[in-house]
């Protein structure tokens, strides 16, 4: 089976559950059903990994340390994109080489998400011009006031809309099954959320 590259970005004081959450919706599918598929890879449909700018640990929220799995140097080419959000975004908003990365990593995905206010970063790069789109309650003037062309959905749990951004948190969750019914199909999604427990919205 042909998995989607799927990488998630990690960088100093990302929200855990921004990425943590979408990782485990993907880490977790499989095609076939059951306890004992979860077992190995073999049924998989997402390859998910997390990358970073540098090699150094990332200190996400909560002074928990996340080490990567790739850096910007040396990751695979991305099917799926997860930009994730949490207080860290706002430095990053001025990160010009962060911002140029995002803008190539996306222009070659076939899927481009973003959580919480990893959609303020799509913004600042150009790449939500004349879309609608949506983030964490707390940041919804934030994102209109970057990019004026931008719809924003205010109260919307996650938009589509080529590039796919979702509310904030939790939301990632719900974003992360979308996609997974997307591309798996509705069965696979509700069965995955069945073997982790979680109702969806």
């Amino acid at each position: 089976m042909e998995r989607l590259r799927t990488g998630i970005l990690v960088f100093d004081n990302v929200e855990v559950l921004d990425f943590a959450g979408p990782f485990e919706v993907f880490s977790r599918t499989r095609t076939v059903p059951g306890t004992d598929s979860r077992r190995t890879y073999d049924s998989a449909p997402f390859d998910v990994f997390t990358v970073a700018a540098t090699r150094a640990p990332v200190r996400a929220t909560g002074d928990l340390e996340v080490v990567r799995r790739h850096g910007f140097a040396d990751a695979p080419h991305i099917d799926l994109l997860v930009v994730p959000g949490g207080f860290g975004t706002r430095a990053l908003l001025a990160d010009a080489p962060m911002l140029d990365w995002l803008r190539a990593t996306a222009a070659k995905a076939d899927l481009v998400t973003s959580v919480c206010t990893g959609a303020l970063l799509y913004a600042k790069a150009g790449l939500l011009a004349g879309k609608r789109a949506t983030t964490h309650w707390a940041s919804l003037d934030l994102l209109a006031s970057l990019d004026p062309t931008i719809t924003v959905e205010r109260g919307a749990r996650f938009v589509e809309d080529g590039v796919v951004t979702s509310a904030g948190v939790s939301a990632g969750i719900d974003m992360a099954f979308r996609i997974v019914e997307r591309v798996c199909g509705r069965e696979v999604a509700e069965e995955t959320a069945r073997y982790i427990e979680y109702r969806r919205s």
